[in-house]
């Protein structure tokens, strides 16, 4: 297979997930690593096999042909845009920015781009199963869907003042999922929330518990649970409620090691982060992105779908200031 050279745009958490996969790859080579601050771009560069450069020293390489952009939210957008001016295919942390106002103003630039954004949770291999069922109806209709979405632990407070608020860092994905598993735009979103985690994320501005409701133009029906803190691990589950039964995607654990003895059964845990739970699912997303590249596929997760899952991400937030059902 030939490989096809890309571009690591930021190299901090996520930067470190979509290097390191983008390195292993056979279909790709990992060229540069871009990133402001110098001492971590040569790190990454050395652990990757690549070499440092400026953005504009990057983009202006005409062997490069893709970029993954993983820098810090509020440049995102800018470094897309760069990127796709450049003739380069992308993949994009989500979210796309935080401004729906600026991301829709920025779609026309993106019309006929190849951009792939990153709601990883789509090619998780539980959830894809979960999803090709509900296509073939097995079940029946689907009717209503339970999503829970539960942090382990905390964020340190440092990272809520530039995170763009729970619903737009961490509900953004239950949003995207819901609108993919049921087929069909919510178009009634109602969101309750509350500071019961942490109070300093209640000091900050935020919130790090909430449930959000969203309903279709059918009546179909979608339960979002959102925690900072589970008590339990990654905690990850999905329940679509069918005309004829339920389909579940459970919690994935550490191993299938079980004990069983007179006193009880017990289990190993269920992962403790998201870059252990949804490893897979990061390989996957970046596989499916050299398949863009090499023309054997067509991006499966678009520039629209970021505006969907943005735009649903401010009715959740409208809704919980004001205590009402938004309509979009």
């Amino acid at each position: 297979m030939k490989r096809i050279d890309v571009a690591l745009i930021g190299a901090g958490r996520m930067g470190q997930v979509h290097g390191l996969n983008a390195a292993r790859h056979p279909g790709l080579r990992l060229k540069y690593v871009v990133d402001p601050r110098e001492e971590i771009a040569r790190a990454a560069a050395a652990k990757f096999g690549a070499r440092t450069a400026t953005l504009d020293q990057a983009l202006a390489d005409p062997e490069l042909q893709g970029v993954l952009v993983c820098s810090s939210t509020d440049q995102h957008l800018a470094h897309a845009l760069a990127a796709v001016r450049a003739g380069k295919a992308v993949f994009c942390e989500k979210p796309i920015d935080l401004d729906l106002k600026k991301v829709r103003e920025a779609e026309p630039h993106f019309a006929g781009a190849r951009f792939l954004l990153g709601f990883n949770r789509r090619f998780d291999p539980h959830f894809r199963a979960l999803k090709r069922r509900l296509d073939a109806r097995e079940l029946g209709r689907i009717e209503s869907l339970h999503l829970v979405n539960h942090d382990p632990a905390a964020p340190p407070p440092g990272f809520i003042p530039t995170s763009g608020g729970l619903f737009k860092d961490f509900t953004i994905h239950d949003l995207d999922m819901a609108r993919w598993l049921l087929g069909e735009e919510p178009v009634q979103v109602f969101a309750s929330a509350s500071c019961l985690v942490d109070p300093e994320i209640g000091r900050l501005g935020d919130v790090d518990t909430a449930r959000t409701v969203l309903k279709t133009a059918s009546g179909r029906l979608c339960v979002i649970s959102n925690t900072r803190r589970s008590g339990c691990g990654y905690d990850q589950r999905i329940e679509a409620f069918c005309s004829g039964g339920m389909l579940a995607a459970g919690n994935a654990h550490r191993d299938t090691l079980h004990t069983l003895t007179e006193t009880g059964a017990t289990a190993a845990p269920i992962h403790p982060d998201f870059g252990s739970r949804y490893r897979e699912a990061y390989r996957n997303q970046l596989h499916h992105f050299a398949d863009v590249l090499h023309g054997a596929e067509v991006p499966q997760v678009g520039y629209a779908d970021g505006i969907a899952a943005l735009a649903l991400a401010e009715a959740c937030e409208e809704s919980m200031r004001h205590g009402k059902i938004v309509t979009l």
